[in-house]
């Protein structure tokens, strides 16, 4: 496994430089003008940064800010970029099961899954990302690539946009239209000791413990435990989920550094999940089948075992100047086997194989930075430098059955069908990927008439290197690169008023380079690209934005206008060429606090446009992108019932307008409405305190397809949950 060192490069010199700056800078200060360090306390999880985290806005929901990147935590109104950040309050209070039941709240996200498999996709913007490129207190593929149980994190933290200079490139190649951090528990200054018992629709029943401690004489050492069980059959029909993870969080407050570490472990079974439907054999979509259904096969299933850690430390070199290091690591083991059906007739008819796939994965990554504060004049700078790596190494086998037929309103079950095709030894699988990213990156946030005109300028220069290998050889094939580019940031944000906030950007995404594929057809007879198999460099995404914050205290509200241009593969002649572009572009309004005592509103609008331009194919030009719809509403409230001390009620409705699956418009999803209510009391029990929830998705039992997942110029569809009636108690000790 290679080793990551930080060798003696420009960033290098322009970390010496940066502290040397500031340290002059600071020792030129008559003593009267030294400025004495606060001391910070800790009320919540923190990220071993002096600052811990951004503290919760109005009503507890969403935080005041967030973590930006390598520029570090920044207040919401200081930001000249969208984001939201959901504190465990919030996380607890909805009963989340995973980080994408929280993110429908979100009017900026909605939900797909993975191509083929039950990874959960967040589209941000009309663009995929998937889990395999979220972060865990800000680097990329430490946590398991499927799911991630929630009890794991404190905060669920949603950046709008491109994020190549903030993060580095995402390592999976998505994370175009934004970028999603997950950040860990830590203790508090307060014991804990939370039991969470709870049931579901179907008899799924869950079971979590949360704990936490602090020791010494000045507190400095805590601990944080959790641990969670959730097993049993779901709302759909037949199908189960058996998820357990157990993971500690520690940290040390030191004089003048600060220690954090996680190590974790997570297993995800499925049992007869319900698989997505393939869409490219029909030319009209049949209706949604009840939404209880399941049309799985009774032998499909899906488990992963993950174990994961990351440990983070900062020192304090000076006044105002701290150099922080951090590392994490995963390894991963996956046995899948799938039966997606693939519609041959929209009266539902449809073929299935079997897909049986074996993986192991071994993730090593991290960054180290420099970040200080130095005037020049009337002018104040914050400085940063950082560098970050990320090593993949991806070992994979399949096996493929043959076709078989189906109905996804009749289902025709089978016992285990053979396996008549193979890549690689499914018991002993080889290399079949290896991924080594390298970047650094130099920024200033600029600050000008008493802190009223913030400017940021900087930019990453990224190296990422790609190699394919041979299923059942592992010998190295030609898909592979060595490629590298910059990407730049600009940004502004013009302070009104302590209230209004007015900001714009510029910054880009970096993907790696595609793999060309396709097809032409000449003198009527279809021909694959004559490069079919050559791999591109890595593409640049560009985006642009301008928007408005509110802030009255307790009320905050947003609004943003963004255009992101993405390159598209396409076929140009007998040639499959970057020359395409997909352009998303819209609008996003949001809305977030207590605007009375004891109501508190979530939610927001976004109205999205998206268009194929350039892609070389008259039927798909100026069309709109699979799985991207116009229209997307999330809005909720919660409401204190006056009167009964405890009582809170809440509602949320999600809406999301007609969207296509496929890339010439002519399959169409119906637009979908969906209701959730639910109900919340605190009271005492035999002198403990004891939370009750209960939450009813999907109201109306609607039966309706919820996304369409992407997959080249194709899409599958995936069916909603049934109504769903979750409850849970949470007694703390």
């Amino acid at each position: 496994m290679p080793t990551f060192r930080l060798a003696p490069t420009p960033i290098a010199l322009a970390v010496f430089l940066l502290a040397s700056s500031v340290v002059q800078a600071q020792t030129s200060n008559t003593p009267g003008d030294a400025q004495t360090m606060p001391s910070v306390v800790v009320s919540a999880s923190a990220d071993a940064s002096a600052e811990g985290l951004s503290r919760a806005y109005a009503g507890g929901q969403v935080a005041r800010g967030g973590r930006m990147g390598i520029l570090g935590s920044v207040d919401m109104m200081d930001s000249p970029f969208g984001a939201t950040s959901y504190t465990q309050q919030f996380i607890s209070d909805q009963q989340a099961r995973s980080v994408g039941d929280l993110l429908q709240s979100d009017p900026a996200v909605r939900m797909s899954r993975g191509f083929g498999n039950f990874q959960e996709v967040y589209m941000i913007r009309g663009f995929a990302l998937d889990s395999d490129d979220v972060a865990y207190n800000g680097l990329y593929g430490v946590l398991p690539r499927q799911y991630v149980s929630p009890e794991l994190l404190e905060r669920v933290e949603v950046f709008r946009g491109a994020s190549a200079f903030l993060n580095g490139a995402a390592p999976g190649g998505s994370g175009v239209g934004g970028a999603i951090n997950l950040m860990p528990k830590r203790a508090g200054n307060a014991p804990l000791t939370e039991v969470t018992v709870g049931v579901e629709t179907g008899g799924h029943a869950y079971a979590a413990i949360d704990v936490a401690r602090r020791f010494g004489e000045q507190q400095e050492l805590g601990v944080r435990v959790n641990a969670a069980k959730r097993q049993g059959e779901t709302g759909i029909k037949h199908e189960d989920h058996d998820v357990g993870m157990f993971a500690v969080g520690l940290d040390y407050r030191g004089r003048g550094f600060r220690l954090s570490a996680d190590a974790g472990y997570q297993n995800f079974d499925l049992d007869a999940p319900r698989p997505s439907v393939a869409t490219s054999g029909v030319a009209v979509l049949p209706s949604a089948p009840d939404a209880s259904h399941n049309f799985a096969q009774p032998w499909s299933f899906s488990k992963e075992r993950d174990v994961f850690g990351t440990a983070r430390a900062e020192y304090d070199i000076a006044q105002d100047v701290v150099a922080w290091a951090a590392f994490g690591g995963r390894s991963t083991k996956e046995a899948n086997s799938l039966a997606e059906p693939s519609l041959t007739s929209t009266n539902g008819d449809a073929s299935f194989s079997r897909f049986d796939n074996a993986r192991k994965q071994e993730i090593r990554t991290g960054e180290v930075g420099i970040r200080g504060k130095v005037n020049t004049g009337a002018i104040k700078h914050t400085l940063v430098a950082s560098w970050s790596g990320h090593w993949n190494e991806a070992r994979n086998a399949y096996a493929i059955g043959n076709a078989l037929a189906t109905n996804i309103y009749a289902p025709v079950y089978t016992a285990l069908p053979p396996t008549t095709f193979f890549g690689g030894d499914m018991s002993n699988p080889l290399v079949t990927q290896k991924t080594i990213l390298n970047s650094y990156a130099l920024a200033d946030t600029m600050s000008f008439l008493g802190d009223k005109l913030l400017l940021t300028v900087g930019a990453r220069h990224q190296q990422i290197k790609d190699a394919g290998y041979d299923y059942n050889t592992g010998v190295l094939s030609g898909k592979q690169y060595d490629e590298s580019a910059t990407t730049p940031v600009a940004g502004i944000v013009y302070k009104v008023n302590s209230g209004i906030s007015l900001y714009a950007n510029y910054i880009e995404g970096l993907s790696k380079g595609l793999v060309a594929s396709g097809s032409f057809v000449i003198n009527g007879e279809t021909k694959v690209v004559d490069n079919n198999g050559e791999v591109f460099a890595p593409y640049k995404s560009k985006q642009k934005e301008i928007g408005v914050k509110y802030d009255a205290g307790k009320l905050g509200m947003s609004a943003a206008l963004f255009s992101t241009d993405k390159p598209l593969l396409a076929v140009v002649g007998t040639l499959a060429e970057m020359s395409g572009k997909q352009r998303n572009q819209g609008v996003e309004l949001s809305v977030f606090g207590s605007p009375a005592s004891g109501v508190r509103l979530l939610g927001g609008l976004t109205w999205l446009n998206t268009e194929l331009r350039g892609t070389g194919k008259p039927a798909i030009n100026g069309k709109q992108a699979i799985g991207a719809p116009e229209t997307q509403v999330s809005f909720s409230g919660e409401w204190d019932v006056p009167g009964v001390q405890g009582l809170n009620l809440n509602a949320r409705t999600v809406y999301t307008s007609t969207q296509y699956a496929d890339q010439a418009n002519t399959k169409q999803l119906p637009s979908w409405t969906r209701l959730d209510i639910g109900a919340r009391y605190l009271t005492q029990l035999a002198g403990r305190d004891v939370t009750l929830r209960a939450r009813i998705d999907n109201v109306t039992d609607r039966n309706y397809w919820a996304s369409a997942v992407s997959s080249f110029d194709a899409g599958s569809l995936v069916l909603a949950s049934p109504r769903t009636v979750v409850v849970s108690a949470t007694v703390a000790f």
